[in-house]
């Protein structure tokens, strides 16, 4: 297969700057519309499977919950522009509700399942949720006992104190307790005249639709507003990408609060009418799978801890997965050496890469299924369809082909911007340009490749020094099985370069003698000045680094040490 549209993105005049395809043409349609067109032409197929709950679903019977949830809603005098808020992990109910409220418009908040009460107290309050749907629990968190602690009036029937826009709580239990709604009571409620209202209600494209919290890693989180085009188009020429059709099973064991579970996941899949398969609440290795092998599908996503543990379990317990022919990996950079197990020993041999961000719905950069081999695994594709990007040095001019410089990215994809923050959207886009914070560089043929971002970047002695660099080099030791690199203050070079590692299993890494492994194969200054061997990094929900957190321990542990005796 050949893809002729996708050679017109390859940059000109020796500049880095590339715009997508004009085909196929942007969908102008909302949420509902997308899942209506999946009914009529895929009513029968398979639509939603939660392997943990037992829950399948057809096409035309996930309409019909919809419907009656959306209706249920309105008996709560939920109306158009309102926001409800969704804490839970992936459960049958999320995707309900995240269809429910674009059924009758109202703006989805997504809600990290992990949050605890004080970000919880934030997220409500920053957007003014009318409602919140919410799991009873998860993992060790009792979710209906920190609401009842956050919102004590429920108990008395009373409006939570805390939160003067919110109205109502609806729990994923039958029986959630004084002033709480329970979520199966809510589709009861709906009548034959508030189901008739569905249709009567008008829809636009360009209408916000979804508010998702950024990671927060400096100050707190801000919401970018997406719209239903922003998240409908990308979620359709995502799953273009890997050549999803409605014959495909596609195992989403990625959070839905994520644009990965939701947008790439979910709208992709009902773009095309797949079967979306769930393997469990949180991500299991084994779970997702057994998922696999049972349901014998044929497309599978993940961030690269996700695989990376996918391959361990494999090592422990074989399973049969050659059904798989594609999916995605997301969320973070790759190790190239993942990426080849991935194809050879999961049989994922179209397997793709996507880079983009929360704030561009997200994706703006995927590989084809048919790039070389080298292409899918140092870089992240080309451009999408009706996107523009543009890398760009100091001074906002942008840079020669191959040149380093920051990612900018316009067109349908960019969020309307953040809720209630003027200050920070003006900031953030400029022009229509949403100025990433991410650095990448561009080849000839419009490949892009990530190199770090742009506050990763580590000064040492007046050199500039991309992490990526280094970690690309380390993760092809035979000891090392994941690393990442970051800045910590020094007092004579500014910065120095501190390298986390976690080994092999089975394997013991001498951090000097990985040092000493460096000398001679990167230039002197990227050599690591400190090595840690630890047992697992911090990262987020997502499977995000966290470089911050890991810096900041790196400090004090370095503190802690210059203080011994």
């Amino acid at each position: 297969m050949t893809h002729p549209l996708s050679r017109s993105a390859a940059p000109q005049d020796g500049l880095s700057h590339v715009r997508g395809p004009a085909e196929p043409p942007l969908k102008h349609a909302t949420i509902p519309q997308l899942l209506a067109e999946a009914v009529a032409a895929h009513g029968g197929n398979d639509a939603l499977v939660f392997r943990e709950s037992g829950d399948r679903l057809s096409y035309r019977e996930f309409a019909a919950r919809v419907d009656r949830l959306a209706a249920g809603l309105l008996s709560l005098g939920i109306a158009k522009g309102d926001r409800v808020g969704v804490w839970s992990p992936n459960r049958l109910e999320w995707v309900l509700t995240q269809f429910a409220t674009a059924r009758i418009g109202a703006i989805l908040v997504n809600i990290n399942p992990a949050y605890r009460l004080s970000e919880l107290d934030y997220a409500l309050n920053k957007v003014g949720c009318r409602a919140l749907v919410a799991a009873s629990r998860f993992k060790g968190s009792d979710y209906a006992a920190m609401l009842r602690e956050l919102m004590p009036e429920l108990a008395a029937g009373g409006a939570p104190a805390r939160f003067p826009e919110l109205r109502h709580v609806v729990m994923m239990q039958d029986d959630p307790g004084p002033g709480m709604i329970a979520f199966a009571e809510l589709s009861a409620r709906a009548t034959p005249d508030l189901l008739a209202r569905l249709d009567g209600i008008a829809l636009d494209p360009d209408e916000p639709i979804n508010i998702q919290f950024t990671s927060g890693t400096t100050g707190q989180p801000k919401g970018a507003t997406l719209s239903h085009l922003n998240i409908v188009n990308n979620g359709r020429f995502v799953t273009d990408r890997i050549a999803l059709s409605h014959a495909d099973r596609l195992v989403i064991p990625v959070p839905l609060y994520h644009c990965f579970g939701m947008v790439m996941g979910v709208l992709g899949a009902v773009s095309k009418g797949a079967t979306m398969v769930f393997p469990s609440e949180a991500f299991d290795p084994a779970q997702t799978l057994d998922a696999v092998e049972a349901e014998r599908a044929t497309a599978l996503y993940g961030v690269p801890t996700m695989f990376v543990a996918m391959l361990q379990e494999l090592d422990q317990a074989h399973r049969d997965l050659a059904s798989l022919r594609t999916g995605i990996m997301a969320g973070a950079l790759c190790p190239i050496e993942v990426m080849k197990r991935v194809n050879r020993d999961m049989h994922m041999h179209e397997v793709t890469i996507c880079y983009g961000m929360t704030e561009t719905s997200p994706v703006s950069f995927q590989s084809f299924t048919d790039d070389p081999t080298e292409k899918r695994c140092e870089t992240v594709g080309r451009i999408h369809p009706h996107l523009e990007v543009r890398i760009v040095g100091e001074g906002g001019a942008t840079v020669p082909v191959g040149e380093k410089g920051e990612i900018w990215t316009r067109g349908y994809s960019v969020m309307s911007g953040y809720w209630a923050d003027p200050a920070a959207s003006a900031e953030a886009i400029h022009d229509g340009w949403m100025q990433t914070g991410d650095l990448g560089t561009l080849d000839e043929q419009g490949f892009c490749t990530i190199v770090g971002r742009v506050k990763d970047m580590i000064i040492r002695g007046g050199e500039n020094i991309y992490p990526r660099e280094i970690e690309e080099f380390l993760i092809r030791h035979p000891q090392v099985r994941e690393v990442q690199v970051f800045g910590i203050p020094d007092d004579r070079f500014g910065e120095e370069v501190c390298a986390w590692v976690i080994p092999r299993s089975g394997e013991t890494i001498d951090p000097e003698a990985l040092r000493a492994h460096c000398k001679g194969q990167i230039a002197h200054f990227k050599v690591p000045r400190h090595v840690r061997v630890v047992t697992e990094l911090p990262m987020t929900v997502t499977g995000k680094p966290q470089k911050f957190v890991m810096r900041d321990r790196m400090v004090e542990m370095l503190r802690a040490e210059a203080v011994q005796p």
